[in-house]
């Protein structure tokens, strides 16, 4: 008797042969079939995951940065013209911290309230990495690593795919989704939510992104269902939908156009009406684009039943952080922006009662190099990233802080850091927290088994429980 199709086998089936080597059709036929297996039992809790990618690689060790006497001395030599002044930082003791005094970005005024509450914490000089690396094993090419270093667009998909090694169009959220899907009641709406557009780190097998705008989901172009007005282009685009979608169609490729287009149309009515509620009148959001983005995701999240969600992904971008130049300037304007708006949503959630169902962190290309060429940084390596949210164990830095002096022993060039915490290790803790099994962490992870044993009873990290 042969073995039983069990979910994971039927999925494995699809990836590596309808996916790679059958013809388009039979992949959309094998996909379908896939979203039509028996889903899991719903679970009994909710959970969210933001990320905030802060695009074109943010200078991070701007964000935390030594504030003791000799620490903050290397810092200030190494940094040069592009070194904060010290009495301006803001002081955190973060908890089992020795040895070294930091400090926050004079922005980050929220994400200190945060850190002193427990609700926030740093990860220290985390990085895309294939396999642990030391200075050696890069100077003389001994281990693998990533792809085209320093390059905005490949540092960005690795942030996104967790793979550094290989190309890829399938996001670790994404593969996360195509094994969590199920614990969802409907799907007429995708989990995983955008307000930045289409992107890699929601797109799985057979899930991708739902985009939305601030206002709320982002309807067929030129579709109005209300709009009857035949002497009007909106009106005339109507009808023109609306009796393309009563059309029987014997092609194929044409019905299943026509049946996304009518997917798309009930799915962006249902979204609207189910996210069209007020949020708690104690909280404002900073009127900035960030704070529009996030706003809207908190009524997303306060919607998750309507919507019939158990699990969520949204995924946020602010751009502008490749400071070449002018990074004091740029970080005066942009880090209190970000900090505003993260706080904000942070409240939004405490007034709801959900803040220990959602976690935000952020996310950028690469760190930036210590040393300045005049007033900006170039492209580097690690950086710093932090998290927030009520079930963050925060207070704390994960990873060790890095020496900053030049030619330290993780400094390949220019101060261009090593980074001492894998992506694969910083999102492990996440995917684990949000209800990917430990078993299936490689299926969402390819390399976690280069910085994390699977098969032990402590965290990746420990930031989250």
């Amino acid at each position: 008797m042969q073995n039983p199709i069990t979910r994971r086998r039927f999925l494995g089936q699809v990836n590596c042969a309808a996916i790679s080597a059958l013809p388009i059709l039979s992949t959309l036929l094998n996909l379908k079939l896939v979203s039509n297996l028996a889903a899991a039992p719903v679970p009994n809790d909710y959970k969210a995951l933001v990320c905030v990618f802060l695009s074109g690689g943010a200078d991070t060790f701007n964000f935390l940065v030594p504030r003791g006497g000799a620490e903050y001395a290397e810092y200030a030599t190494v940094r040069g013209g592009i070194a904060l002044p010290q009495a301006n930082l803001l002081p955190i003791t973060p908890t089992g911290l020795s040895g070294i005094s930091l400090g926050l970005h004079p922005g980050l005024t929220g994400v200190q309230s945060l850190f002193n509450a427990g609700k926030a914490a740093f990860i220290a000089n985390v990085g895309t990495l294939v396999e642990p690396v030391t200075k050696d094993d890069y100077d003389n090419s001994l281990k693998r690593l990533p792809r085209n270093l320093y390059s905005h667009e490949d540092q960005i998909e690795q942030w996104h795919t967790s793979t550094p090694d290989i190309r890829s169009a399938k996001g670790w959220a994404g593969r996360a989704a195509d094994l969590l899907q199920s614990t969802n009641s409907n799907n007429k709406v995708s989990m995983n939510i955008s307000l930045a557009g289409s992107n890699i780190w929601q797109s799985g097998e057979n899930t991708l992104e739902y985009t939305i705008s601030t206002d709320g989901a982002v309807g067929l172009e030129g579709y109005d269902a209300a709009n009857t007005d035949l002497s009007s282009l909106t009106g005339l685009r109507t009808k023109a939908v609306d009796s393309q979608l009563g059309f029987n169609y014997q092609h194929l490729l044409s019905q299943a156009f026509i049946s996304k287009k009518a997917d798309a149309i009930d799915a962006y009515k249902f979204f609207n009406e189910a996210t069209n509620i007020d949020l708690p009148t104690s909280v404002t959001f900073p009127d900035t684009y960030l704070g529009s983005q996030l706003r809207m995701i908190a009524r997303t999240i306060a919607s998750h039943g309507a919507l019939g969600h158990n699990r969520q992904t949204f995924f946020v971008e602010r751009g502008g952080w490749d400071t070449h130049d002018g990074v004091i300037a740029a970080h005066a304007e942009m880090v209190p922006e970000i900090d505003a708006a993260i706080k904000a949503f942070y409240d939004c959630l405490a007034a709801m009662g959900l803040q220990d169902k959602v976690t935000l962190f952020t996310a950028s290309d690469f760190g930036r190099t210590l040393t300045t060429d005049n007033d900006g940084a170039d492209h580097a390596w690690g950086g710093n990233q932090f998290v927030v949210g009520g079930a963050v164990n925060g207070n704390r830095i994960y990873g060790n802080y890095p020496s900053l002096f030049a030619g330290n022993p993780l400094d390949v060039d220019r101060g261009r850091l090593i980074p001492q915490i894998a992506v694969d290790t910083f999102f492990a803790e996440m995917a684990l927290w949000f209800g990917v099994p430990k078993s299936d962490l490689p299926l969402v992870l390819p390399n976690i088994g280069n910085f994390y044993d699977i098969a032990s009873s402590g965290k990746p990290l420990g930031f989250l429980p």
